[in-house]
């Protein structure tokens, strides 16, 4: 049945023995035992439509999410309506877990293209840290993982000149997306507006528009109506200053 926010919930259509993301090299590989808990512990999956909401900050969600695929972003505003964008999410990523440790949520989350998310009851992580401390572990390391990407993005809101700041960005998200197999063969397509990227990075919407064509006139990406693409990943990098992700393989909840 359909939900709220263009969202439905369905039965299975991958089991976790099967899941589509876990052979991806960037991903650890599960203990027998951890499979079989993930497998009780996920109870479906959710399709979400494009601009739909997620979560809502503040809200007491039940349950937690792991993207299987598309793309999101987190997200907090303003009492005037104005919106900071925090941290983009795609394949892998955990949804919610903000929520299960702290009582409710304190950002929003928003489709930036259809999803499907798998669904896990939240009370289940007392189980999951009681008696899995492998996936406990993982779980702390993903908290881990956001604050440095916060960290990272926070340097760059702070000290780096706006054209280094969307170079930043564009390359960081570019790098996440190619590593979990979101370009396929192709360069990578980043369906985002120069709305989202001044909403991150805190300038203007015509200062943004300034910045891009910048990028552009540097050949280190192209704009389409479908967002951007980027053309020189190594360039984008180097002009921010920025070595890369610098991660192993890493847990997938």
């Amino acid at each position: 049945m359909p939900g709220q926010n263009g969202r439905s919930l369905s039965s299975r259509q991958y089991p976790c023995e099967k899941c589509p993301l876990r052979p991806l090299p960037v991903f650890r590989e599960f203990e027998k035992q951890e499979l079989a808990f993930i497998s009780t512990f996920k109870k479906g999956e959710l399709a979400v439509d494009k601009c739909a909401t997620v979560i809502v900050e503040g809200s007491h969600s039940a349950h937690l999410y792991t993207v299987l695929s598309g793309w999101a972003f987190r997200y907090k505003l303003l009492p005037d309506g104005r919106r900071q964008i925090l941290n983009y999410l795609m394949p892998g990523d955990l949804i919610g877990l903000q929520g299960s440790v702290m009582g409710e949520m304190q950002h929003s989350v928003e489709a930036l293209s259809p999803m499907l998310l798998c669904v896990f009851e939240r009370d289940s992580l007392h189980e999951l840290y009681r008696n899995h401390p492998g996936l406990a572990y993982d779980i702390t390391w993903i908290a881990s993982r956001e604050e440095r990407m916060l960290d990272e993005n926070l340097l760059s809101v702070g000290r780096r000149s706006a054209i280094e700041r969307a170079a930043y960005l564009i390359a960081f998200i570019g790098s996440r997306a190619k590593v979990v197999g979101l370009n396929g063969k192709q360069s990578i397509q980043i369906p985002i507006t120069q709305q989202h990227i001044a909403d991150t990075l805190g300038l203007s919407l015509v200062h943004t528009n300034k910045t891009i064509r910048k990028l552009m006139d540097r050949k280190l990406i192209l704009w389409r109506d479908g967002g951007c693409e980027v053309v020189d990943a190594e360039g984008l990098k180097q002009l921010a200053g920025w070595e890369g992700l610098g991660e192993g393989r890493r847990p997938l909840i």
